[in-house]
C-alpha cells in the first residue's frame, strides 16, 4: 500500500484574518508518502519530512516539537524561550530548550508514577550543569540550524505569500524516496535506528558540541495526557526501554561514544537511562530468591545480631531516603512518591526484561519489534476507577502474567515464613530479612491481589491471568521444595 504525500494550506497570510481583522500567519498541513517496502522511520522520518518541508514554507530559525496530545497552557512560552536563544551570555551552540513535560488527566496521588518527577524534574536539572538535558519527543523549541545546515540564510524567514511551486516542492522533499543516498537521519535530522529518536537525537547533537537548557517555570508550558491503564503503561515503557538498549549496545553506546565527546558525567546521565532495563535482574533476584529459600527455611542473610545486618540495612534505607528526599523536594507527597517506587518495582518484573527480551530476539532477527501507538483513550467507568486510585488491568497480556507470578510466589512464601516463625523458636532472628523482603514485596503487591480477587469490575485482573499465574507459581515452587 502506497500512501501519496499531499499537502494543503488550511490558512494563507495574505488572504484569511482573525477576529480582530489582523492577518494570520500560514498554516499547511502535510501528510508524507509512505510505502510498505520503503523504512518510513515512525516519527523521527514524519519529523524530518517536516523540517524539510517547513524549511522550503517559512525557514524560520526556531520551532517547536509537539506531540498531538499536547496544547499550550501559557501564552508567555514563547516569550520565556526566546529568553534563552536571544540571550548574548548563553552559549551559541544552544540546539533546544526544553519544558518538561506534564499532564492534566493524572490523578490526585498519581497512581502509575507517570509524571516521573526523577526523570522530568530532578535529573534534568542537574543534567543542565553538566551540558544540557535530552530532549524529550515533546514540548522542545530547537534552532534549526543545529539539525540541518539550511542552504538558505537561516537569518532569513520566508514571509512571502504561498506560491504553486512551494506547494510542489514540498511534495518533492516529503516523497519517501527522499532520502535516498543522502545523510538524512544518519549526520542531519531526527536521528534514526532507534525506537526513541528523542533522547538519541538530543545524544548525538551534544556529542557534536550542541547544548540544551530546560526550562521549568511554575506553570506548566503545555500540558497532554497519559495512559490510564496498566497494561498501556507498561506497553510504552517497554517499548521506550528497548529502544534505549538500541542505543546503549550499539557503538553510540553512552558508555563508549559518549565518553569521547561528552563530559563524563553527562555520559553517565545517558548511561543511566539507557542501561535502565538491566535493573530487572536485581530486581527479578530479590523478588524471587529470598521467597523461594523460604519454603526450607534456610537463611541467605546475616542474623539481626550479626554486625553484616547494619550493612543491608543501611543500603535499604540509604536508597529508599535519599529517593523520597528527591521527591520532597520536587514537591510531591509520600502518597506519590510510594506509588512510584511500587511501579519502579512493576516495571522491573514487566517492561525492563520484556525489553531486553525484545533486543535480543530483534538483534538476531527473529522477531521485529512493532511500533504501536500508546492508547490514551478512556471511557467513563475507566475513568471513574482511576480517579479513585484503582488500578486497571483489564486486558491479558505476558507483561501482566510475570508481574502476576512473582506476586503470588511473594504471598505464598510470606504465609510459609510466618508459619516457619511460629512453629520454630528463634528462627525469626535468621529468616528477618527474608520475610522483610518477601513482606515489602506482598504490601507493594496489594493492588494485583485486589485485582485478582476481590474486584469483580472490567478492570479486574482477567480471570485466565490470575489462573496461569497460580498454577505457574505453584509449579515453580514444587519443583524448587524437591529439588532444594
Amino acid at each position: 500500500m502506497i500512501l501519496i504525500c499531499c499537502g494543503q494550506v488550511l490558512l494563507k497570510n495574505d488572504k484569511d484574518k482573525d477576529v480582530m481583522g489582523d492577518y494570520m500567519p500560514n498554516l499547511i498541513y502535510i501528510s508524507r508518502e509512505k510505502n510498505k517496502a520503503i523504512p518510513h522511520h515512525f516519527k523521527a522520518g514524519a519529523l524530518n519530512t517536516l523540517i524539510r518541508v517547513s524549511t522550503i514554507m517559512t525557514n524560520a530559525p526556531i520551532f517547536i516539537t509537539l506531540d498531538c496530545d499536547m496544547y499550550s497552557n501559557d501564552p508567555k512560552t514563547p516569550l520565556r524561550m526566546l529568553c534563552y536563544f536571544l540571550d548574548p551570555n548563553l552559549d551559541p551552540k544552544l540546539a533546544f530548550v526544553q519544558f518538561p513535560q506534564r499532564f492534566d488527566n493524572i490523578n490526585k496521588n498519581d497512581t502509575y508514577g507517570a509524571k516521573h518527577v526523577m526523570e522530568t524534574r530532578v535529573c534534568t536539572a542537574g543534567m543542565d550543569g553538566l551540558g544540557g538535558t535530552f530532549f524529550m519527543g515533546s514540548c522542545g523549541f530547537f534552532r534549526r540550524q543545529a539539525l540541518i545546515e539550511s542552504p538558505k540564510d537561516p537569518q532569513h524567514i520566508w514571509n512571502e505569500p504561498i506560491q504553486s511551486k512551494d506547494i510542489s516542492l514540498a511534495h518533492h522533499v516529503a516523497s519517501c524516496r527522499y532520502e535516498d543516498n543522502t545523510i538524512w537521519g544518519r549526520e542531519i535530522g531526527f536521528r534514526y535506528g532507534t525506537l526513541v529518536e528523542d533522547i538519541y537525537t538530543s545524544f548525538r547533537l551534544q556529542c557534536l558540541g550542541w547544548k540544551s537548557v530546560t526550562c521549568d517555570p511554575t506553570r506548566a508550558a503545555f500540558l497532554g495526557n497519559m495512559p490510564i491503564a496498566l497494561s498501556d503503561i507498561l506497553s510504552q515503557n517497554n517499548r521506550w526501554y528497548m529502544g534505549m538498549l538500541q542505543t546503549a549496545l550499539s557503538k553510540f553506546s553512552p558508555l563508549i561514544f559518549g565518553m569521547k565527546f561528552l563530559n563524563p558525567f553527562h555520559a553517565l546521565c545517558y548511561a543511566h537511562f539507557h542501561f535502565r532495563a538491566f535493573w530487572s535482574i536485581p530486581i527479578i533476584i530479590y523478588a524471587l530468591v529470598p521467597q523461594l529459600t523460604l519454603v526450607n527455611a534456610s537463611s541467605i542473610f546475616p542474623k539481626v545480631s550479626d554486625p553484616w545486618f547494619s550493612l543491608y540495612a543501611f543500603l535499604f534505607l540509604g536508597g529508599y531516603g535519599k529517593d523520597f528526599l528527591d521527591y520532597m523536594l520536587a514537591g510531591s507527597t509520600f502518597k506519590r512518591w510510594w506509588n512510584r517506587q511500587r511501579m519502579w518495582l512493576i516495571l522491573g518484573c514487566s517492561s525492563y526484561p520484556f525489553s531486553i527480551i525484545d533486543w535480543f530476539l530483534t538483534s538476531l532477527g527473529m522477531s521485529t519489534f512493532e511500533f504501536n501507538v500508546t492508547s490514551k483513550v478512556s471511557n467513563t467507568e475507566l475513568s471513574k476507577r482511576y480517579e479513585q486510585g484503582v488500578f486497571e488491568f483489564g486486558v491479558e497480556s505476558p507483561l501482566l502474567l510475570l508481574v502476576d507470578i512473582i506476586a503470588v510466589i511473594n504471598l505464598f512464601a510470606f504465609s510459609i515464613g510466618i508459619k516457619h516463625v511460629l512453629i520454630n523458636n528463634g528462627v525469626f532472628e535468621e529468616l528477618f530479612v527474608q520475610l522483610f523482603i518477601t513482606g515489602f514485596a506482598v504490601l507493594n503487591s496489594w493492588p494485583i491481589y485486589e485485582g485478582m480477587v476481590l474486584r469483580s469490575d472490567k478492570g479486574k485482573m482477567p480471570t485466565k491471568t490470575t489462573l496461569k499465574s497460580v498454577c505457574v507459581a505453584l509449579g515453580i515452587y514444587v519443583v524448587f521444595f524437591f529439588t532444594f
